[in-house]
């Protein structure tokens, strides 16, 4: 009989403002998406238990990712990071696919990130791949800056789901094995 464990993470989206950062948390924890902008003050935790199982060691873990979505304005990032992100477990790292330059931007989320919590996992997700039309995030360019940080990549929409529940799942998984 496995062993079930219970362990509780806080994990942070990073991400200019308008990335959709807000909409793949909705789209993860109550599988709904909504059109209407609503930019995010300041910050909302959510959270959401998954399971996740590992055989080879006889264990079921009960992981309940308590999800941080800050506001994405720079200013607000610089103030407060290390509050942000204190006692964070892992990452998503968001940019818009239909705006080049959100990509290049992640950079400075994320040396804030590992200021105030060293390297800990992290996923890139260019998010709003259904707006194929008007995609100026390619594959080559994701992959390389998530390479640069030994980090996996998704293509993702919230409008759709595609790949959402996949990207939280491994980040839950990277993170539970820095444990067990």
């Amino acid at each position: 009989m496995a062993k079930d464990t219970e362990i509780i993470k806080k994990i942070c989206l990073i991400g200019t403002g308008e990335v959709g950062k807000t909409s793949l948390v909705k789209r993860f924890i109550l599988d709904m998406f909504d059109d209407k902008y609503l930019r995010t003050l300041g910050t909302k935790v959510s959270k959401k238990a998954i399971n996740i199982e590992y055989p080879e060691k006889d264990l079921k873990v009960h992981l309940t990712m308590l999800i941080w979505d800050i506001m994405g304005q720079a200013t607000f990032r610089t103030l407060l990071a290390d509050s942000y992100f204190y006692g964070a477990a892992g990452s998503l790292a968001v940019c818009d696919s239909t705006r080049a330059d959100t990509l290049p931007a992640l950079e400075e989320w994320i040396k804030s990130l590992r200021n105030a919590v060293g390297d800990v996992p992290m996923i890139f997700l260019a998010n709003k791949c259904d707006l194929l039309d008007k995609q100026e995030v390619d594959e080559d360019m994701l992959r390389s800056l998530a390479k640069k940080y030994e980090s996996q990549y998704y293509f993702t929409s919230a409008r759709t789901g595609e790949n959402v529940e996949k990207a939280f799942y491994e980040l839950g998984e990277l993170v539970i094995s820095k444990i067990v």
